[in-house]
């Protein structure tokens, strides 16, 4: 017997339940090395190496490749063309054949892939690309959608408006009004672990593929187009991915389907793992957006109209385009109420590479857009950005319809934002930094408190679905298996918790397993912040169908009511008696008792009609906000982030050291999109911007130097969540808008705070200083 299975019989509570306190299951592996990722894993013997060769034109035709001196070179056993995809050229996500597993004839971005090297070791294969000759005919070719109409120029995928009331009308009739435009810059997903696929060949059609991937389903199902073989041939398996970031929802496709096609073709394992540079340049990245911008108000600042036209940079296929800036409109609104709004997307074909999920997946460019109405409306009142904030916000009972006509249920941001007001000392805080200001001539001081409401669901009705696997083991032991992928955000650990809670067995007894398509089938990616809310769910549900069953056998067994079956910490009270919960489950295999089970759940309520621009796509919203304040050296435009305060809520917590990690990362990597990390091309449409060198992520010594995140204990989710959690892994991203709405107080201290910054982002050093040399002009004047 389980020597668990006697231990801890008399305990009150099971160890590692919901709602407790749990490292993540794999922390100790990180820190020390051990946790195993795929290039960790043992190579069967034979492994080959795969390097993709890309191309170097921004928009061409290819008028010749000559590869003879690639497949001479040392080590090159077959290089791989377009010609060599024996099922379909394309790896879309979206089902538009618009973007091919490797070029054929003509190439839309600098670096697109266009043949794939195949060789003994890898360093022999990224040699071999090398020694391509290939001669383009170049076509016009553009990178800034600065220089697009977003009503008339190419789109990569239909465009979506928003509109409730009459905006135009509302704007005409308002006291006052006032148009801009704002560039919000794209980002980097910079994910440690960059991508990697190892395909094994079975027998017949047969292939397994180690992907680092948030969407195995995916991955199975574009390997098998590109193959030319049903989904059943193919197995794909992930049990960790050194980040992902949304930057591993799509892009592991094409890694995966070459690696597959030459694991075929050679009956020969197949490893293809990028250099970083080659990483940064192939694949997709978060949007960019130009936000042009109209709004009517009153003298108080009461917003009583506006118009918003959110252009994208979406590279030269669809990839998640569509739903990414669809979600940019969702959140076009943040915390605040437009009385009438019209807003309406561009997603721009450009010749760069086509940009995916980054997370927040349009949600923070959209919420960036508010935030810049609301600033420009403060400084023409003359009023703290926060009074606007605050006398904008939607309301409980009335002012709570979204630009897309979904009722705004849930809402907290009042209470959220008054007690970080209070706890961050805002108001003396303002008034000690205006006479710092008034007192330093170079060093300038900023402060801001930025509020967040961001929607859980997937837009995609049908993506709202989860599958687990839970076996029960004789010994009282379980594995537990479910769609969600783990990217180091906790979410094995978060079901796994579900699961020991619901059976009342210690978390140890627990076995969390790899994700893969051969145990839970067709399922949605890891993404949306949706991973805990959807296999939560479907592993409970998994759960208490055995539970179920266990009642039904104790009661027929001891001849008891089923109301006198109960499941007590790691042991079964059945009447007046008590039994270990492994002894109950050895005589229910004995009595030929089903002890697995497939668990499912749907998301309730949401439906989303594109073509009316009216529905419910979110199950929910997340509320946050977070007070940030920085110093800036006018001089050379160069800042610190001196402190910030988060109060963020994840509803009834199933795991509060978790949740409290993502608050802090999620943050950390929203300051640095809208601070440092800038994505630029040069005029032959070569990103330049492709390594550690050139691209910067914040270090550890950007953080706020006073850094106080709290999560709030008093929310619940509003509907009936798993356990009443809320999402945590997308909120949080836009809590850095506090940091650029700093910097952009600092920077308007030069003018007195007579005049809007107009702070675009990212708001590099150079940006800043540029905005502040403007100011001094525009103060002048």
């Amino acid at each position: 017997m389980n020597k668990h299975a006697t231990s801890n019989l008399k305990a009150e509570k099971i160890i590692g339940g919901v709602a407790t306190d749990q490292r993540h299951d794999s922390a100790h592996k990180h820190v020390s090395g051990t946790a195993v990722y795929i290039d960790d894993m043992p190579e069967p013997a034979g492994t080959l190496h795969g390097c993709l060769g890309l191309s170097a034109a921004a928009h061409a035709t290819v008028t010749r490749m000559d590869l003879s001196a690639v497949r001479a070179a040392s080590g090159v056993v077959d290089v791989l063309t377009a010609k060599d995809v024996p099922g379909e050229n394309d790896i879309s996500p979206t089902g538009r054949h618009d973007e091919p597993v490797l070029a054929d004839g003509k190439v839309e971005f600098f670096g697109q892939p266009i043949f794939c090297v195949i060789a003994e070791t890898r360093e022999q294969a990224r040699r071999a690309t090398r020694l391509a000759k290939v001669e383009y005919k170049e076509l016009p070719f553009v990178t800034d959608i600065g220089e697009l109409d977003p009503r008339k120029d190419k789109l990569v995928t239909p465009p979506l408006t928003l509109k409730r009331g009459d905006a135009a009308a509302a704007i005409k009739a308002a006291p006052r009004r006032l148009k801009g435009k704002m560039r919000v810059g794209g980002q980097e997903h910079f994910y440690l672990e960059g991508h990697i696929a190892m395909a094994v060949p079975g027998e017949d059609q047969d292939v397994t593929i180690y992907s680092s991937t948030q969407h195995p389903s995916e991955v199975q199902h574009m390997v098998s187009h590109a193959l030319g073989v049903p989904s059943n041939a193919i197995t794909v398996e992930i049990r960790r991915m050194g980040g992902g970031f949304g930057g591993k929802e799509t892009q592991g496709n094409q890694f995966a389907a070459l690696a597959a096609i030459a694991a075929k073709k050679h009956h020969r394992a197949v490893k293809i793992r990028p250099d970083r540079d080659d990483d940064m340049i192939a694949t997709g990245k978060r949007h960019d957006f130009l936000v042009d911008y109209e709004v009517g108000f009153d003298d108080e600042g009461n917003i009583l109209g506006v118009d918003f036209m959110f252009a994208a940079r979406c590279g030269f296929s669809s990839d998640l385009s569509g739903p990414v800036t669809d979600r940019a409109l969702f959140h076009c609104d943040n915390t605040y109420f437009w009385p009438a709004v019209h807003a309406q997307s561009a997603p721009l074909y450009t010749n760069t590479v086509s940009n995916t999920a980054f997370r927040g997946f349009g949600g923070p460019q959209g919420m960036v857009g508010a935030e810049r109405v609301i600033d420009e409306v403060a400084f023409a009142v003359g009023k703290d950005p926060l009074e606007i904030r605050k006398k904008n916000f939607y309301g409980t009972s009335d002012r709570n319809i979204t630009p897309y006509h979904q009722t705004v249920e849930d809402n907290i941001i009042q209470r959220i934002v008054a007690e970080l007001e209070e706890s961050a000392n805002y108001a003396r805080r303002r008034r000690e930094i205006s006479a710092f200001n008034a007192n330093s001539r170079f060093i300038k001081r900023g402060l801001a408190l930025t509020p967040v409401k961001f929607g859980i669901s997937f837009t995609a009705t049908h993506y709202n679905q989860a599958g687990a696997l839970v076996h029960v083991y004789t010994d009282g032991s379980v594995h537990l298996n479910h769609g969600g992928t783990e990217m180091g955000q906790g979410l094995y650990l978060k079901v796994a918790q579900v699961v020991a809670e619901e059976f009342q067995i210690d978390l140890d007894q627990v076995k969390i397993t790899a994700t893969t398509t051969g145990k839970v089938p067709n399922t949605s990616a890891t993404a949306a912040s949706s991973g805990s809310d959807l296999n939560g769910m479907a592993a409970q549900n998994g759960a208490r169908q055995i539970k179920d069953r266990l009642t039904d056998f104790a009661a027929e067994k001891y001849q008891v009511p089923r109301d006198q079956v109960l499941f007590l910490p790691n042991r079964v009270r059945i009447g007046n008696q008590e039994i270990a919960f492994a002894d109950l489950v050895k005589q229910a295999y004995m009595a030929r008792i089903q002890l697995s089970a497939a668990g499912f759940y749907k998301t309730p309520k949401i439906h989303w009609n594109r073509d009316k621009g009216e529905g419910r796509p979110f199950y929910y919203f997340a509320y946050g906000a977070s007070c940030s304040e920085v110093s800036v050296d006018t001089l050379t435009g160069e800042y610190i982030v001196e402190r910030t305060d988060i109060l963020h809520e994840t509803g009834r917590s199933l795991n509060r050291a978790i949740d409290l990690g993502q608050i802090e990362g999620g943050f950390i990597q929203g300051m640095g999109w809208l601070t440092t990390e800038e994505l630029w091309w040069d005029d032959k449409g070569r990103l330049r911007t492709h390594a550690p060198s050139t691209y910067k992520i914040p270090l550890a010594s950007d953080r706020p130097k006073i850094f106080n995140v709290t999560l709030a204990d008093w929310p619940e989710a509003f509907e009936p969540t798993i356990h009443r959690s809320k999402a945590v892994g997308e909120p949080p991203f836009p809590l850095g808008m506090s940091v650029l709405h700093a910097l952009s107080d600092a920077v308007a201290s030069v003018a007195d705070h007579r005049v809007c910054p107009r702070l675009d982002a990212p708001a590099t050093p150079e940006r800043v200083l540029m905005a502040i040399e403007r100011l001094k002009g525009e103060a002048k004047a």
